[in-house]
C-alpha cells in the first residue's frame, strides 16, 4: 500500500511536489484512482491525489464557459450543466463500471487521459479541443497557467493540448476551463441491421457523409438484445430540437434503405443506448478479461475485428464510424501480441486499456514512438519534470 498525499489546495499540492522533486521520490498521480488498472503500473511508493481540489470555480452559461478544480467529480459537473441545458461537447465517458471502481472519475483524470465519447466524430471534436485553459503544477513544483477563459486566446505555447493526454507524466492538473455547448432537446437513433461488419461500416460512412448531422456512429457486432436489436447492427444518432427530428430521420432513413432494414430507437431508449456505447458497456467485458482500444481507419476495422475473433474469440464494439475498435479478450501475452499485430497490420494504434498488473508490467501498453518523436517527447519531459518523478513508467518502461 502506497502512502497517500491529499493536499487540500493548489499551494499545498505544489509544495508536496517540490519536496518530492528535491528528494527525488517518485509520485503516482491520480484523482479518485478510477483507472489504476489502465496502462502500466506506476513505479512509486507515494500517491498524490487531487481529490481534495474540488468545486466549480467559474460558470458562465451565457458565454458557454465553465472552470472547475481538477478533483471535481464528473457527475457534479454534468449535473450543473444539465440544470442549465448545456453539456461537454466531447461527451466524456464514465468508465467506473468497466474498471469496477466505486468512485466516479474526476475532471482532471478525464482531461489527463484525454477521453472522448461518441461525439468525437462531430464538430465538437476531441476533449482536448474543448480545453480553453489549465492551471497545473510541473514536476519541480512550479505552478503554471496556460490558455484562458475565453473561446479565443493567443497566450503562447498551447500547454492545454500538451497536458491533455499526458496521463499525469508532465504535470499535475489543478484547474481546467472548458468550452461548453447547448444540450440537444431530443435524441433519435436509426438502427440498421446489416449482414456483416463491412456492410455496417459502409452504412455508418453513408450516414456520416450525409448532410443530416449525425452525432454518433457505432457498430454492434452482436446487436443490443435488450432493445430487440439482433446483431450486427449499425447505429446512427441524430440530435436536434424535437420538431426537426422526424424530418431528418425520414431523410436519413431513405438514404440508408439500401444498407439493411432500418428501425428507430427514440427518447430515453436512445439516450440509454448511447450511454452504453459511450461507456463501453455494450462490450460486455468480463471482469477477468483484458480490454484494448484500437484506433484504425474505419475501412480497416472489419478486417481487424475478424482477425481478433479468429485469434482468441474477441468481444468487439466499434465506435467513431469504425475508427475506434473496443476489444475484450483473455488477459494473456498471446492475446496482446495478436492485438498489437492486428493494429500494426492496419497501420493503426493500440492501447492496453484494462488488464491485471502482471500483464501491464510485461508488455508495451502503447506503440513505440518514432525516434524523432520520442526525442521531442524526452526534451519536453526534461523541461516539465526534470527529476522524472511524475507517474514514472505509466506509458513506457
Amino acid at each position: 500500500m502506497t502512502d497517500l498525499l491529499l493536499p487540500p489546495d493548489e499551494a499545498s499540492l505544489a509544495e508536496a511536489v517540490r519536496e518530492a522533486s528535491a528528494a527525488r521520490l517518485p509520485l503516482a498521480i491520480e484523482g479518485h484512482g478510477t483507472r489504476r488498472a489502465s496502462l502500466r503500473p506506476v513505479q512509486a511508493a507515494r500517491t498524490l491525489s487531487t481529490r481534495g481540489l474540488t468545486g466549480i470555480t467559474l460558470n458562465k452559461p451565457a458565454e458557454l464557459v465553465l472552470s472547475a478544480r481538477a478533483g471535481t467529480p464528473m457527475p457534479e459537473i454534468e449535473a450543473a450543466l444539465a440544470a442549465q441545458g448545456q453539456m461537454l461537447p466531447a461527451e466524456p465517458p464514465d468508465f467506473s463500471a468497466l474498471f469496477g471502481a466505486d468512485r466516479p472519475a474526476t475532471l482532471g483524470g478525464m482531461v489527463a487521459a484525454h477521453l472522448s465519447g461518441p461525439r468525437r466524430i462531430g464538430p465538437g471534436g476531441a476533449l482536448r479541443d474543448q480545453v480553453l485553459g489549465v492551471r497545473a503544477v510541473t514536476g519541480d513544483g512550479e505552478v503554471i497557467r496556460s490558455g484562458g477563459r475565453v473561446h479565443k486566446n493567443v497566450t503562447g505555447l498551447d500547454l492545454c493540448k500538451l497536458l491533455a493526454g499526458s496521463h499525469g507524466t508532465l504535470g499535475v492538473l489543478t484547474e481546467i476551463t472548458l468550452k461548453l455547448a447547448p444540450r440537444p432537446e431530443g435524441s433519435l437513433t436509426l438502427a440498421v441491421r446489416v449482414a456483416e461488419l463491412a456492410a455496417g461500416v459502409r452504412a455508418l460512412s453513408a450516414g456520416l457523409g450525409s448532410p443530416f448531422g449525425v452525432s454518433g456512429a457505432a457498430l454492434l457486432p452482436r446487436g443490443a438484445p435488450a432493445l430487440g436489436l439482433d446483431g450486427p447492427v449499425a447505429l446512427l444518432r441524430l440530435e436536434d430540437f424535437l420538431q426537426f427530428l422526424p424530418h431528418r430521420a425520414g431523410a436519413l432513413r431513405g438514404l440508408l434503405d439500401g444498407h439493411g432494414a432500418v428501425s428507430l430507437v427514440e427518447g430515453e431508449d436512445s439516450l440509454a443506448l448511447w450511454r452504453a456505447v459511450r461507456d463501453a458497456a455494450l462490450l460486455e467485458a468480463a471482469p477477468e478479461q483484458a480490454v484494448w482500444r484500437l484506433s484504425v481507419k474505419p475501412t480497416a476495422a472489419p478486417g481487424v475485428a475478424r482477425t481478433l475473433e479468429d485469434s482468441f474469440g474477441a468481444r468487439l464494439l466499434l465506435d467513431w464510424g469504425g475508427g475506434l475498435v473496443w476489444v475484450a479478450g483473455p488477459a494473456t501475452e498471446a492475446a496482446h501480441r495478436a492485438v498489437m499485430a492486428a493494429a500494426q497490420a492496419a497501420r493503426g494504434t493500440f492501447t492496453l486499456f484494462r488488464a491485471p498488473d502482471s500483464l501491464r508490467a510485461a508488455v508495451p501498453v502503447v506503440p513505440d514512438e518514432p525516434a524523432a518523436l520520442a526525442a521531442i517527447g524526452a526534451r519536453v519531459k526534461a523541461v516539465m519534470d526534470p527529476m522524472g518523478i511524475l507517474n514514472p513508467g505509466r506509458l513506457r518502461a
